[in-house]
């Protein structure tokens, strides 16, 4: 098993590329009752096509930490900085996909895919919008309903459509917030297969919150674990050893599978609180 402390991590991290880096990020909201620190000092390097998972009780500051490498948020010490660029608000590198799949219901599956192409692409041709979208939500297994409004789809569906949306117009980077979160364990497996094959064939980078190791340990190249709030820390970043492409039983036959389970799971429920 292979972890990395904080101490560790930076210089590890520096043999690698630099694509995404989160520098001594602290994010700090001011309350009636005097400052809250949401986060402490985060350091994060990410190399480009990797996929990293992140994973930490309620209230760890994890969707924070997020918001803040898509732009929505800002630290209040530190910098986020996409190859070498600091973060300062949302753009279309960054495409975030979440748990509630943010769908206009008034659209159909397909013009929700086509809007988002429209608006970052704007000099394409309507056939060339139109045939990303078409490929995109080809690439999902949603062809057939292209026509369809979300009301008329399952959760299941829906979700396909807005990693359709957010993949169309070619980010660097695909952050995910508990996307599998809503759904039924059947439809969960299928989504995480087919996210892996659209990753290893695009190998865009991507970050994704979740709280299930399982999960985690099946899609990740690394497991990022948030120490319990207020002022959260990285407390530990869990490599994951299997080699790809993965397939879950033979993953999950792998004494080393529950080796990272255990772990993780001590981790996570009696070892995240804050050092004195």
């Amino acid at each position: 098993m292979q972890l990395v402390n904080k101490n560790t991590q930076t210089n590890q991290l520096q043999k690698e590329d630099n694509f995404l880096i989160i520098d001594g990020v602290s994010k700090i909201y001011p309350t009636a009752e005097g400052p809250y620190t949401v986060i402490d000092g985060v350091d994060l390097k990410v190399r480009e096509g990797e996929f990293v998972c992140v994973i930490g009780h309620s209230g760890c500051g994890k969707s924070t930490l997020l918001n803040m490498i898509s732009g929505f948020n800002t630290p209040t010490d530190g910098v986020v900085l996409l190859q070498d660029k600091p973060i300062t608000e949302p753009g279309p590198d960054r495409m975030m996909v979440f748990q509630n799949y943010c769908l206009l219901p008034w659209l159909s599956v397909f013009d929700n895919v086509y809007l988002a192409i429209d608006t970052v692409f704007p000099k394409k041709t309507k056939a060339e919008k139109r045939a990303i979208a078409r490929e995109h939500l080809a690439m999902v297994g949603l062809t057939e309903a292209a026509d369809k409004k979300p009301g008329q789809i399952s959760g299941g569906m829906k979700q396909r459509v807005a990693i359709a949306r957010a993949l169309s117009i070619r980010p660097q980077v695909l952050i995910l917030d508990e996307p599998f979160g809503a759904l039924d364990a059947i439809t969960k497996e299928e989504l995480q297969e087919e996210l892996l094959q659209i990753w290893q064939e695009h190998q865009v980078t991507v970050l994704m919150i979740t709280h299930d190791i399982d999960e985690a340990l099946f899609l990740a190249d690394r497991l990022v674990m948030m120490t319990n709030g207020p002022a959260a820390n990285i407390g530990k970043v869990l490599n994951i050893p299997f080699s790809r492409p993965r397939n879950r039983r033979q993953i999950m036959e792998d004494p080393e599978y529950y080796n990272l389970r255990n772990y993780a799971l001590d981790f996570l429920y009696r070892k995240c609180a804050h050092e004195e």
